[in-house]
């Protein structure tokens, strides 16, 4: 061994990390990862590295068995460090030392006047990081050098822990050391204590090869134990002329002996196997020379055809016992294991023996028969048991766990899986972050969770927090260890983790008085981020949790953390694409009186999409009604959606019709298709968009609706006297297509009609057709004169399920019409003398409706837009005011020109009329008709008058 220098302890700022690290900076680069996560459970529990109160017990004693294993090896482990001063220490299962062998008496000194002797507590949570408390805390060898020891006396240390456990249950039954001083230890340690105790877990074994050959021995010796089986006759031999038992049915039986082995009340048990035979296995009592007691199961199979029995031989490495036929005197004998695997004592699938017929009680001819199945000792029947019964949970939490794209629905799935065939009550906690998607930050003691999910076997979980609570757990709590540490926590006695009752004494103590007793935490971590803690307890099993729960628990919780993480990926990403989608959308409702509107929009359960609605006023008091659907999912949708509606609006203040509206929104969305937009070539999001669309543009002066559509689902009407008819719109072809027209259907609405305008999610999914759905949907509208807001709520709840699969939008407008005490229009003659006449119209029509303050304003619009018709325009001219929301002036002629607004110069005679208009008013447009166009304009009422 080559003794490393001093300078060591200074590698990486050691010397004043332990002081920073206490003083509450970060030392992560400055100290392994093992190191700190020590000194972070030291902290938690609250050790003073000045300060501490090691206990005593004078008792502390391992069992024969383990000693008879290890003293040869701890025997040549002294004698290979006769000439160093290195001490050997054995210490229990929970850090207490045993024994302490070899060193100098120097070393011995120094070790006693620290308490590293027999008798006292060298765990953790007592003396601070060192070789056998952090080996046991860790599960696996550790080396510890110098100022990485928690505790400042024992900083002048080196030394190298590794735990020893029973290579049957894998149960920590002891930890072995090696110490000495600091200036003299060397990495190497660790593989020097950890190929010791591999030795001793290796003898541990032999032990156990040795007391199934002396019980497979004694049962070789008892005599007539063929002839027990009640109804045998005496005499019975195999018959070999028959078929094989198969491998199926000997994996069932072997199951179900484990089963009988492992339980210690019971003697007999009838298995039907899945060939349709039935087995009937008898439990028997042996007792070996030497006083070695153990178990063995002997095995009948009846009915079926006659079996071949083959004496085969386990293969090279294979465990078990050889099979032979009950009292032919070819029993098999035991085979050796390979160190360290786990024992099952089952028959590598054998042959099983043909019997002569016997006659079954119900007098039927049935085949009987028997051979020696299984010989072990219970305990090991049990946790051969215990193992298939791990697989078994692992399988179901791989089938069961991450069904759904949801972070709560996956906590519970967790919970349900593991109660109560692994814990009694399991609670899963996250913080609101994860909840909403979000990236979690990082957490440690005094991190505010969530409790999303909890499972108990009794029906209240025992006075602990429910779903919904905010947890905020102490630092010294099992679940504050596991998240600052990021490593599992298990407290085999719940009554002894001090720690975990601090969190609430007055909440927590009737918990254990109830019957708690085993606690594991696991922190939920996936792709290096901890999102959460998962707790496991144990109450009505009596079974403390041992070393293969942790790791089954483990196992669990990164299985369902990795579903956990893509839930909250997805929901940050569905979350991401629905803000978006919700703020192209409509914000309130517009300011227009032509229809009472409401609407609803119903994002899918698989992901957002692409529908949209809109409700846009436009000149002359008219308002146009649309619903589009994007095909789709994702940011994608969403986005296009928003493109299309923005070009909706555009083409809105264009006063375009309807037929050419979607003409320029189709030859928009061809352009996109072609890749014109702003998507790369190879990107995710480019490449075919597809859409629909319904446009309907309604006047309440004439009470007339005009709709196009393109690809889209036909509207409804529902009538004042509620009937209902679906309008027949030509069938055009969805947008981006391109090269056919668009056609409207011009008819006209009697007043307090409804329009109901919608996307095909709402009529049609895979369970249903589309003609069924616009059934349905007619079913809902027809009879009672609802409101609009009446009527979202009945057809969505009649026609969508509790998780619809495509977005929805739904549009309801119900019509109103402008009176005629509302409307004034008057034909003019294209004579300069009528503008005078038109000007006294408008200032009489003003005064009846009491609006005299905007007397000459609109004396001079009506003035300038008149004056322009008769001068630049052909055809007859008409000049009308509507009084809506605000006072509209509308002038029409046969003209297809329209009139443009420019600065006139200071030499110019004209041009300033229209510059006067557009000063004077709040709007004004032109908008053009199949007869010519309309100049119009649009100024607010006043206050009083609205």
């Amino acid at each position: 061994m080559v003794p490393l220098s001093v300078a060591w302890d200074d590698i990486g700022g050691l010397v004043d990390a332990h002081e920073r690290f206490l003083a509450g900076s970060m030392v992560e680069s400055d100290v392994r990862d093992s190191v700190l996560d020590s000194w972070k459970r030291c902290r938690s529990v609250g050790l003073e590295p000045h300060r501490l109160l090691v206990r005593y017990t004078g008792d502390v004693a391992l069992d024969e068995r383990f000693r008879h294993a290890a003293d040869p090896v701890l025997a040549d482990l002294t004698s290979s460090f006769a000439d160093a001063s290195m001490t050997i220490a054995l210490c229990d299962g929970q850090g207490r030392m045993v024994e302490r062998l070899g060193g100098d008496r120097q070393l011995r000194d120094r070790l006693d006047a620290v308490r590293f002797a027999p008798g006292f507590d060298a765990s953790e949570s007592v003396v601070g990081t060192n070789g056998v408390g952090t080996a046991l805390a860790e599960r696996g060898p550790v080396y510890i050098a110098g100022r990485e020891h928690f505790a400042d006396c024992l900083q002048p240390f080196a030394c190298a822990g590794a735990p020893v456990r029973d290579p049957l249950s894998g149960r920590i039954q002891a930890v072995l050391d090696i110490t000495c001083l600091r200036d003299q230890g060397d990495p190497a340690m660790v593989r020097m204590v950890r190929e010791a105790a591999r030795s001793i877990e290796a003898r541990l074994l032999e032990q156990a090869d040795l007391r199934e050959r002396a019980l497979l021995a004694a049962y070789r010796r008892a005599d007539g134990h063929a002839r027990d089986w009640p109804g045998q006759p005496d005499g019975l031999r195999p018959d070999l002329d028959g078929g094989a038992l198969g491998r199926i049915d000997m994996a069932v039986l072997r199951a179900k002996a484990e089963e009988l082995i492992a339980s210690p009340h019971r003697t007999l048990d009838e298995v039907t196997l899945p060939s349709g035979r039935t087995a009937t296995l008898l439990r028997r009592q042996v007792t070996g020379a030497a006083g070695e007691t153990g178990v063995a199961v002997e095995a009948r199979v009846l009915g079926g055809p006659r079996l071949r029995h083959l004496d085969m031989a386990p293969a090279p490495g294979e465990t078990g016992i050889r099979a032979a036929p009950a009292g032919d005197g070819r029993l098999g004998s035991a085979v050796r294991r390979p160190a360290g695997s786990p024992v099952t004592h089952s028959t590598p699938a054998p042959q099983a023996p043909a019997t002569t017929p016997v006659t079954a009680p119900d007098g039927e001819a049935a085949g009987a028969e028997g051979w020696l199945l299984l010989v072990g000792e219970p305990g090991v029947g049990r946790l051969a048991m215990l193992a298939r019964r791990r697989l078994e949970l692992l399988h179901d939490a791989s089938v069961r766990i991450g069904t759904t794209l949801d972070v709560t629905r996956t906590a519970e799935e967790l919970a349900e899986v593991t109660v109560p065939r692994f814990a009694d009550f399991v609670a899963v906690d996250l913080p609101d972050s994860v909840l909403r998607g979000e990236e979690p930050e990082a957490l440690g003691g005094r991190t505010a969770l969530r409790r999303v999910a909890i499972r108990a076997v009794r029906r209240q979980p025992h006075n602990l927090y429910d779903v919904g609570d905010t947890v905020e757990y102490v630092p010294s709590t099992p679940q504050a260890r596991s998240l600052e540490t990021r490593q599992s926590v298990m407290e085999p006695v719940l009554t002894e983790a001090d720690g975990w009752i601090a969190q609430d004494p007055e909440r927590l103590t009737p918990v254990l008085e109830a019957g708690i007793h085993s606690l594991i935490t696991v922190p939920l971590r996936a792709r290096g981020t901890t999102l959460g803690v998962v707790s496991f307890y144990r109450s009505l099993q009596p079974d403390s949790y041992e070393d293969d729960d942790l790791s089954l628990a483990q196992e669990l919780v990164g299985r369902a953390a990795i579903c956990i993480d893509n839930a909250r990926r997805y929901t940050r990403e569905h979350n991401t694409a629905l803000a978006l989608q919700r703020s192209l959308l409509p914000r309130g409702r517009s300011e227009q009186s032509a229809v009472e509107v409401a609407y609803r929009y119903l994002p899918a359960q698989a992901g957002v999409g692409g529908d949209w609605f809109d409700v846009i006023p436009l000149s002359g008091a008219r308002v146009a009604l649309v619903v589009g659907d994007v095909v789709g999912h994702g940011l994608h949708a969403a986005a296009t959606m928003g493109r299309l509606r923005t070009a909706v609006h555009n083409f809105c203040s264009l006063d375009l019709s309807p037929d050419d509206l979607l003409t320029h929104l189709d030859d928009l969305v061809g352009r996109l298709d072609r890749g014109e937009g702003w998507a790369a070539e190879n990107s995710p999001d480019s490449g075919i968009v597809g859409a629909t669309c319904l446009y309907a543009v309604y006047d309440p002066v004439s009470r007339r609706c005009t709709l196009t559509r393109a690809g889209h689902p036909l509207p409804a009407v529902v009538a004042p006297d509620g009937s209902v008819e679906f309008v027949d719109l030509p069938a055009c072809p969805p947008l981006g297509l391109g090269g056919m027209p668009f056609e409207t259907v011009e008819l006209e609405l009697a007043e307090g009609s409804r329009l109901v305008l919608y996307t095909d999610g709402l009529v049609e999914d895979r369970h249903r057709d589309i003609d069924a759905g616009l059934d349905d949907l007619r079913a809902v509208l027809a009879g009672a004169d609802r409101s609009p807001e009446d009527t979202c709520e009945a057809v969505l709840d009649a026609l969508l399920p509790a998780r619809p699969g495509d977005d929805v939008a739904l549009l309801v407008a119900r019509t109103h019409s402008l009176g005629a005490d509302r409307v004034a229009q008057w034909d003019l003659p294209s004579d300069p003398a009528v503008v005078s006449r038109s000007r006294a119209a408008v200032t009489a029509q003003l005064a009846e409706w009491g609006l005299e303050e905007l007397t000459f304003t609109t004396e001079l619009i009506a003035s300038e837009l008149v004056t322009n018709a008769i001068r630049h325009a052909t055809g007859p001219v008409q000049l009308r005011l509507l009084r809506d929301r605000a006072l509209i002036c509308e002038v029409s002629d046969g003209s297809g020109t329209s009139p443009r607004l420019r600065r006139a110069q200071s030499t110019d005679e004209g041009g300033r009329g229209l510059f006067l208009v557009a000063q004077l008013t709040e709007r004004w447009g032109t908008r053009y008709t199949p007869d010519g166009k309309v100049i119009w304009t649009e100024q607010p009422l006043p206050g009083r008058c609205r």
